[in-house]
């Protein structure tokens, strides 16, 4: 038993280390760089035992992905359970949102497809990527006063916000023109004048 155990917890950890070493690459030269064989030779192992635990890049790059969303979406309730108040939550997550893309480039361009070929198909049937959505969406229902979270309402606002904060992470992310204080002030208004517009 002690050693099918020990088996477990080795083969977790070479897929650990696979995904590091895979993001490593990504975070020095770009997911573009990112292949089986870079992966093996940062690991020291051949590029057939990569296989062994993902199919092949794709599939390496679909958990990173998960992973990002699984973090923002911890960072995400971490800050709205926070607060009460509905308006409260939305200032903060969205600000938290927009200090995930930048403190997590990498994470961020492979979910969204900035700067980096992903399959927007494969990424959509993931059941993390739905998570941020059902944060924010439920401090949208609470403030509107909707129940129904399937409400075509909460989704427009909810794209509301995300199209204006995403577009604006977005420009950043390709060009760092203005200074981080005036796109915070940027994002600070549109964030409060979105939720000024939706409170009852």
């Amino acid at each position: 038993m002690a050693s099918k155990e020990r088996i477990a917890r080795l083969k977790e950890d070479t897929r650990i280390n696979i995904l590091k070493a895979a993001f490593d690459i990504v975070k020095t030269e770009g997911w573009q760089a990112l292949s089986m064989r870079k992966i093996a030779d940062a690991i020291e192992y051949t590029a057939p035992i990569i296989y062994e635990y993902f199919a092949n890049k794709e599939a390496i790059i679909l958990e990173l992905t998960r992973q990002g969303y699984l973090k923002l979406s911890k960072q995400l309730q971490e800050v709205k359970d926070k607060h009460t108040s509905p308006a409260k939550q939305l200032e903060d997550m969205w600000l938290t949102y927009w200090n995930f893309a930048f403190a997590n480039k990498e994470l961020y361009q492979i979910m969204f497809g900035i700067n980096a070929s992903c399959s927007c198909e494969m990424v959509n049937k993931l059941p993390e990527a739905g998570c941020p959505w059902d944060i924010i969406a439920d401090s949208i229902g609470k403030l509107m006063k909707i129940e129904d979270m399937e409400s075509e309402v909460i989704c427009t606002k909810y794209y509301t916000f995300w199209s204006v904060v995403h577009g604006l992470v977005s420009i950043n992310l390709v060009d760092r023109g203005n200074s981080d204080e005036v796109n915070k002030q940027v994002l600070r208004d549109a964030i409060t004048g979105i939720i000024r517009s939706i409170t009852p």
